[in-house]
């Protein structure tokens, strides 16, 4: 049984996230000690609660330790089973926990299930801290298809914090054999498009938010305006190109213009970065990359804490695997030498 530390790098969730996917992918026992040790408010929260259980039910796990507050774990995979499957975050105790983390981490076992699999996902879809669902589907699938696979979603409900209450769905088809990629050119500002969208809202929250980052980005920016179906007030920017994606969420007293102005100058740190992928992406995509048939190389915005510790679960399975260029917080590239997996 393979022994980790949870208070390892970042010391949050991705490692209960990563650690779990990569048990279920390779069929390996594992015991997580010191679970969000780096947080100050360790142990299992309902979002990683969900995600452990959601990962023990597609692979008929043994699992001991799965509570709220758990600072310990051990799970004992069996092997992973396509499917429909339904999980909801606010099952144990309400919490608009990010459906966005809860489908990282069933992706990439799933995608060695012997059928195709559909996902219906409860929780919160555009909520701090977390990937939104838009990025999800502008930006982290789309990546995953240049790689070979084959996914599409759907977002049905949106759902801010603090009540969540938001739903995404997802179907996937068996990819067993990813595709190595070599993505060096950065995204040119002409390649991004946006989206304001608000709920619960006066009118104009929305209409500012869209005029703010034309003024930013220029007027030939696209951006679209949407309504969100939500129970919650909330607002929402965000701004896409391949590779890249940049969101702000609005907040009581947080005037539209500094939402967009958050997307807005994360964007232009990227582009002046002159990398290819987005520091979030790079940290999503790392689990993929060592599964491709051949070797990967992929310039990256920043070289970040989460990107670092991500590669010690990986490499904590399956060795020696990842080379980074770059120090923490500067532009990088990630070299992967591919080739391990189930």
């Amino acid at each position: 049984m393979l022994h980790l530390d949870g208070s390892f790098g970042e010391g949050g969730g991705q490692i209960v996230r990563t650690s779990l996917s990569l048990a279920v992918l390779s069929g390996r026992s594992v015991r997580l000690t010191n679970i969000r040790g780096g947080r100050p408010k360790p142990g299992l929260r309902p979002q990683h609660l969900t995600v452990v259980n959601a990962l023990a039910g597609i692979s008929r796990a043994e699992v001991q330790g799965a509570s709220l507050d758990s600072r310990e774990l051990t799970f004992r995979p069996q092997r992973v089973e396509g499917g429909h499957y339904c999980f909801d975050v606010a099952e144990k105790r309400g919490s608009a926990g990010a459906v966005s983390l809860i489908a990282q981490a069933l992706l990439p076992p799933l995608l060695h299930a012997a059928g195709p699999s559909s996902l219906v996902l409860r929780g919160g879809t555009h909520v701090p801290w977390s990937p939104p669902a838009h990025y999800l589907l502008h930006v982290f699938l789309p990546a995953l298809k240049e790689l070979g696979v084959q996914a599409d979603m759907a977002l049905t409900r949106w759902g801010w914090y603090p009540r969540g209450g938001g739903e995404i769905r997802l179907s996937l088809q068996p990819c067993r054999l990813l595709e190595p990629v070599r993505w060096a050119t950065p995204m040119s500002a002409t390649r991004f498009q946006g989206l304001s969208a608000a709920s619960g809202v006066p009118a104009h929250v929305s209409a500012r938010q869209a005029r703010r980052l034309r003024e930013r980005l220029g007027e030939s920016l696209p951006v679209a305006e949407a309504a969100a179906d939500s129970r919650d007030p909330g607002s929402f920017v965000f701004l896409w190109a391949p590779r890249a994606g940049f969101g702000a969420l609005g907040a009581r007293g947080k005037p539209a213009e500094k939402v967009a102005d958050e997307a807005a100058d994360a964007l232009l740190s990227y582009i002046e970065a002159s990398a290819a992928a987005d520091r979030h992406l790079a940290d999503q995509l790392v689990l993929y990359l060592a599964q491709a048939r051949g070797p990967s190389t992929v310039t990256v915005e920043a070289v970040t804490t989460h990107l670092l510790t991500n590669i010690w679960v990986i490499e904590q399975f399956w060795g020696p695997t990842f080379r980074v260029r770059g120090k923490a917080g500067e532009p990088g590239e990630i070299f992967c030498h591919g080739g391990r997996g189930p």
